[in-house]
């Protein structure tokens, strides 16, 4: 059974392992936590500082799923949104995606917004199917992934 719950610092070795592993599904994705994610070493307390918040989703004390957000000048904005690969296509990112929903509604912002690396087509086939659409925005981040990303909206 899979549990969702809010993030704690304490979860950073799970998060690390599950997004590295997500990282190493694509050709020159690499994730450099000290450098260019420090967050994912005290998430609580990094989302907490952002005015925003943070959820794992566990299976057996595993962390199988993460999702943040954060308010933005855009509305809300998604962040780290992983789920393992032996949990996809079961509606666990559904699950987790409607935990930012919900409190975005909550708060009152009428979008939500991500950027995703163009390499994640599956991810990107995911948010058209929950309602997001591409804006057409493209930004580099000039990290050791040499990552791309597109820039998706979903008016609530």
């Amino acid at each position: 059974m899979i549990e969702i719950r809010e993030g704690r610092d304490e979860d950073a070795a799970g998060l690390i392992e599950l997004i590295g592993t997500a990282y190493s599904e694509y050709p020159g994705c690499i994730l450099d936590v000290d450098r260019e994610e420090p967050d994912l070493r005290a998430v609580a307390t990094a989302y907490r500082r952002r005015d925003g918040r943070f959820w794992v989703a566990e299976r057996a004390g595993r962390v199988v799923g993460s999702i943040g957000c954060a308010p933005s000048t855009e509305g809300m904005q998604l962040f780290k949104f992983y789920v393992a690969r032996s949990e996809r296509r079961q509606g666990l990112g559904s699950k987790l995606e409607t935990f930012v929903e919900t409190e975005a509604r909550q708060r009152k912002f009428a979008m939500l917004h991500l950027w995703t690396d163009t390499r994640f087509t599956d991810a990107h086939a995911f948010y058209r199917g929950r309602g997001y659409r591409e804006t057409g925005e493209v930004r580099d981040l000039h990290d050791l992934s040499n990552s791309l990303e597109y820039h998706f909206l979903k008016t609530l």
